[in-house]
């Protein structure tokens, strides 16, 4: 059993953060334990929690990040049984086999193991969400496209009479439905969703051209070849996939979206399916959603400290509006859930409306909208304050008569979240202007808004120094520090990877968030009333403390999360 003064002797916490979580724990009844209260306050990374623990049992912490698992240990386990019992062989030493486990004290899974690989077993203690991935990522290898698609397209080739039309029009709804659900078919469809959460993809494009169909992945941000389907699985394989997402296989010249449920790997996944009918056939692209997603606690995000307390701050007001902005695809969703899992207590109504609701949270009463039923943004708001909130979610902020309902839902004591699009924080006072907000709202209402971007992490494995001068980075606009490089001779030691097999050569693993938190104060709510520009806006929340997201990013090179090619990529762009 962990004590709060464990991580107060590792330099992990202070007394006061201890009496913090000691208080919450009462809250909560006193059951939950100690460590855990800290991970959910953001005091300590789970990583750190499952270390301790592992030192307070005797049972040695590994980190799945910094091995890869030996083949010959992986065979004596089935993928069946690796991922029931949440458990991934490591290596093997003689007779003994060496096992990552969420739970390294269930004797019972560790005598399975036992009589099932004729080995002993050697426990070893992993982070529970690390473990998952890893199992994925591990077994799915074992049916990866580039090896299955040969055996795939002979079963395929026996198993189907081939239509002889010359026009994939001309074929009928009920054929397209018959080799939709031939087996060979299925197993391919199957194995392109698995390929996808194996190699941790956001979405799968499927992509007809005129001799034949590519499918790619986009991981971390970044598409990736993954295959070439030949033209005579198109059609079967694109039916199969929008009988799955319950669609009309007969409509191929009109857009289509819907959505798959399916359980991979023991985790719960949404696939948001959308077609789109172009030159050589219809385009399918599939968001890969995540469930545990919506789980992920605020620390996970990339926040630096200082930025995480201040958010965490603002989100304990009772009333006011947060938003959050970026492009697409730089992780707002994920951000406001995880806002609302930290401030989901159980004493609060919070509801949601969202286009569509990506994850379902447990306690948080979520809207879909509607517009055939009339079902907007605008509508729902206007609904959800009939039903005595606390906390409101608005997935967009799209025009005036939404933006204008949820600021005075603010004024009248109700804390609401929302999205934005714009490039930076300032730019979210005049982006509403424009939408014919009046000013007046939008300073008494806004109490931060935090910009985003998603940047690639350097891959663990391959990730090796280098030395670069100061002028190197001044010379790209970044806003170093002065002391940055004082006294190491004005020379700057920062990390790359060289590519390996565990990132596919890219030298990338993952991505994290930078951040620009602007907190409105006095003088910026006198500022916009003024209507003053953006980049007035900006000045002044600069000189009162706030880091851009040019500055968080250099933080994030400092401290060898990513590179300097990324943040230009990303920030810069």
């Amino acid at each position: 059993m962990l004590t709060g003064e464990i991580f107060i002797h590792e330099g992990l916490i202070t007394y006061d953060q201890l009496n913090q979580a000691l208080e919450k724990q009462l809250e909560l009844g006193g059951s939950e334990q100690i460590g855990n209260v800290l991970v959910s306050m953001g005091f300590v990374s789970e990583r750190d929690r499952v270390r301790l623990l592992g030192r307070a049992w005797g049972i040695e912490f590994i980190d799945l990040a910094e091995v890869t698992p030996e083949p010959q240990a992986t065979s004596l386990v089935s993928a069946t049984l690796a991922r029931r019992h949440k458990v991934l062989p490591i290596s093997l030493d003689g007779d003994r086999l060496h096992v990552a486990m969420a739970n390294p004290l269930d004797i019972f899974v560790i005598d399975e193991l036992r009589l099932s690989t004729g080995k002993e077993v050697e426990a070893l203690i992993a982070v529970e969400e690390e473990l998952e991935a890893s199992i994925i990522a591990t077994y799915h290898k074992e049916s990866s496209l580039s090896d299955a698609l040969k055996g795939v397209m002979s079963d395929f080739d026996s198993e189907i009479e081939l239509s002889t039309h010359s026009d994939e029009d001309e074929v009928s709804a009920e054929e397209l439905r018959e080799m939709g659900e031939e087996a060979p078919i299925i197993r391919l469809a199957n194995l392109i969703l698995n390929q996808a959460i194996g190699d941790r993809a956001s979405d799968i494009h499927l992509e007809p051209h005129k001799d034949s169909m590519k499918v790619r992945l986009r991981i971390d941000g970044v598409l990736h070849d993954s295959m070439i389907v030949p033209k005579k699985a198109q059609a079967p394989l694109l039916s199969r996939f929008k009988i799955m997402a319950n669609m009309d296989i007969a409509e191929k010249r009109a857009p289509q979206d819907n959505r798959i449920t399916a359980s991979i790997g023991g985790r719960e996944f949404d696939f948001r399916v959308s077609t789109l009918p172009v030159v050589h056939g219809e385009k399918i692209v599939i968001r890969v959603l995540d469930r545990a997603s919506a789980r992920i606690g605020l620390n996970k995000l990339g926040f630096l400290t200082d930025t995480l307390q201040s958010l965490e701050d603002v989100c304990s007001r009772s009333y006011g509006i947060i938003l959050v902005t970026g492009p697409t695809g730089s992780g707002k969703s994920t951000t406001l859930y995880s806002v609302l899992n930290k401030i989901n207590d159980g004493e609060r109504n919070i509801i949601t409306i969202e286009d569509p609701v990506e994850y379902e949270i447990a306690g948080v009463n979520q809207c879909n909208v509607n517009v055939r039923a009339g079902m907007t943004f605008a509508a729902g708001l206007k609904a959800m304050l009939r039903q005595d909130p606390d906390v409101i979610m608005v997935g967009e902020m799209r025009d005036e008569e939404t933006a204008t309902i949820a600021m005075e839902a603010a004024l009248t004591g109700h804390l609401v979240l929302s999205t934005l699009h714009t490039n930076d924080a300032s730019g979210a006072a005049a982006r509403l202007m424009e939408m014919g907000v009046e000013p007046f709202l939008i300073s008494s209402s806004i109490i931060a808004v935090c910009a985003q971007r998603l940047v690639r992490v350097i891959c663990a494995k391959c990730r090796e120094p280098y030395s670069v001068p100061r002028e190197a980075l001044l010379r790209y606009g970044f806003p170093l520090p002065d002391e940055v490089g004082a006294e190491t001779d004005g020379r700057l030691s920062l990390f790359k990877g060289v590519g390996c097999d565990h990132c596919m050569k890219t030298g990338y693993k993952g991505r994290t968030g930078v951040h620009e938190l602007m907190l409105f104060t006095d003088e910026l709510r006198d500022k916009i009333l003024r209507k003053e520009p953006a980049h007035v806006l900006r000045q002044t929340a600069i000189e009162q403390g706030m880091r851009t997201l040019q500055a968080d990013s250099v933080q994030k090179i400092l401290l060898g999360s990513t590179t300097v090619d990324e943040v230009l990529r990303v920030i810069y762009a």
